[in-house]
């Protein structure tokens, strides 16, 4: 890809990008927010037509104005956001991308059966073909979207951010799939924030920065220091957490239970005390009630039985920013506003302030560094990235007791990611209890991002089947921590 360029309106996507990929190896692609990886993606995906530039595939110039375009030439993607249908099974939703073969009507059901097969032994994807999709946990539905794509063939395979929504050991066991695909002679691109991920996987690394390509270099020549310059011009530095004693209590959970989607019990007896100041951090895999339980903190689903007492002003980073937190064809101002309505701040009778939210907008656009051009920008043209900025930015400032917060960093730069960090710590010492009155908040900080849990949380837990398992600050730890997550080892069931 040769000087590609791309405007969506004034927002500059695109500004003279190269990307050089070569058959046989793990190319990653890494960069700011809104420095425009996924749009170059897309349009090599045949998703998004460029206005300027040159596309080459094996040394031959090609314009793709559609997503089959770029099937035909071999070229297959992984979005960012599920594409699947909850519904339908996974045989079902693996079919719907295969539509040759069958005869009459029918999907070519056994072909996919025999290839999901074979893909399975290559993979290790323990997907059942029938289970349907909403059954299935992040994790689970990535690596159907996987599969989706692979029983396609495809020679050049692109994934966009395809970790951040797996445990630690999960990313481990997709990076040695993607060293697979690659030695068996493909070409898979690889968009990733998290810069440890990008250099164990890959073997050539492509930096963008608004909308240009400002770096190039084999994983040899590149370590997190030569990277994160070049994406964003300087080094960045992790916040220090100021030691300041928790205060009282501000939520509490006493023997707790919720039953999931599908009837199964998903939160059990749960016991959690959040006192203002403190961070507490809890770590699981989907599937055993994080979901569940981030809810009945959030106060928007009453649990089944126990008790719950919670503040009056709390703030929710769902994990899904797209389908829970944000309307995509709300300009900023108006998703902003959502967490607003009944702030008598922003009100006049029954009326919006419009005026004062959109001043409320351009603040957050400026301290969070969001990539738009101001508050009527549509918030469905922002790169996944700054949507998750603003979405961190409206409910940091709406929990003033209480924040809960599922993956508040996922999509996020390391620049990004970082100020985000610094801004949890700052809300929890910014007053201390000695203070006259102690009005930090709580923070409940659900997440698979274990360097981020260790790095904040005061406390530790893991949620498993359900249950909290407290974990020993002297015994806190990424391989503890994980296989708990991931097997339960210790469980109240002795699993």
């Amino acid at each position: 890809m040769r000087g590609v360029r791309k405007s969506f309106g004034r927002l500059v996507a695109l500004d003279g990008a190269d990307l050089t990929g070569h058959s046989g190896e793990v190319h990653g692609v890494v960069g700011e927010n809104g420095a425009g990886k996924t749009t170059l993606m897309n349009v090599l995906a045949g998703m998004v037509r460029p206005q300027g530039g040159e596309v080459f595939v094996e040394g031959v110039p090609v314009e793709f104005s559609k997503p089959r375009d770029a099937w035909r030439r071999g070229i297959g993607m992984v979005h960012q956001h599920f594409t699947l249908v909850p519904r339908l099974s996974v045989l079902e939703n693996v079919a719907l991308g295969v539509r040759s073969g069958g005869h009459g009507f029918r999907l070519p059901y056994p072909r996919i059966r025999r290839r999901l097969d074979e893909l399975r032994k290559l993979t290790g994807f323990a997907v059942a073909d029938e289970v349907r999709v909403e059954d299935l946990s992040a994790g689970e539905r990535q690596r159907v979207e996987i599969l989706k794509l692979l029983v396609r063939d495809p020679e050049v395979l692109i994934f966009d951010e395809p970790t951040a929504v797996l445990a630690p050991q999960e990313v481990k066991e997709l990076i040695g799939v993607f060293r697979r695909l690659a030695s068996d002679g493909r070409t898979v691109l690889l968009i990733a924030h998290k810069l440890d991920e990008v250099l164990e996987a890959a073997d050539r690394i492509t930096v963008l920065r608004n909308g240009a390509t400002v770096h190039q270099c084999l994983r040899a020549d590149a370590d997190a220091g030569v990277l994160t310059r070049a994406m964003v011009g300087r080094d960045v530095h992790r916040g220090v957490r100021a030691s300041v004693p928790a205060g009282p209590t501000i939520a509490k959970l006493m023997r707790v239970g919720a039953t999931g989607s599908h009837g199964q019990a998903a939160v059990a007896e749960v016991g959690l005390e959040v006192r203002r100041g403190e961070i507490v951090g809890i770590a699981g895999v989907d599937g055993n009630g994080r979901g569940e339980l981030s809810e009945i903190l959030a106060a928007v689903r009453e649990p089944d039985s126990g008790t719950v007492e919670l503040p009056d002003h709390i703030g929710f980073i769902p994990a899904d920013r797209v389908g829970e937190a944000l309307i995509g064809s709300f300009n900023l101002s108006e998703n902003l506003a959502l967490a607003l309505v009944n702030d008598s701040a922003f009100r006049q009778g029954p009326l919006i302030r419009w005026s004062d939210v959109r001043a409320r907008t351009a603040e957050a656009v400026d301290r969070y560094g969001i990539g738009a051009s101001g508050p009527q920008t549509r918030t469905a043209h922002l790169s996944g990235g700054n949507q998750q900025k603003l979405v961190v930015a409206r409910e940091l400032k709406r929990g003033r007791d209480l924040l809960v917060a599922r993956n508040p960093t996922r999509g996020l730069d390391v620049s990004a990611a970082e100020f985000v960090r610094g801004e949890l710590l700052r809300l929890c010492s910014q007053r201390g209890p000695s203070s006259e009155f102690d009005d930090r908040p709580g923070i409940v900080l659900i997440s698979t991002d274990l360097d981020e849990i260790l790095e904040l949380a005061d406390r530790i837990h893991v949620i498993v089947r359900g249950r909290l398992l407290p974990v020993e600050q002297s015994e806190a730890s990424r391989e503890t921590i994980g296989r708990l997550m991931l097997a339960g080892a210790e469980g109240p069931d002795g699993g």
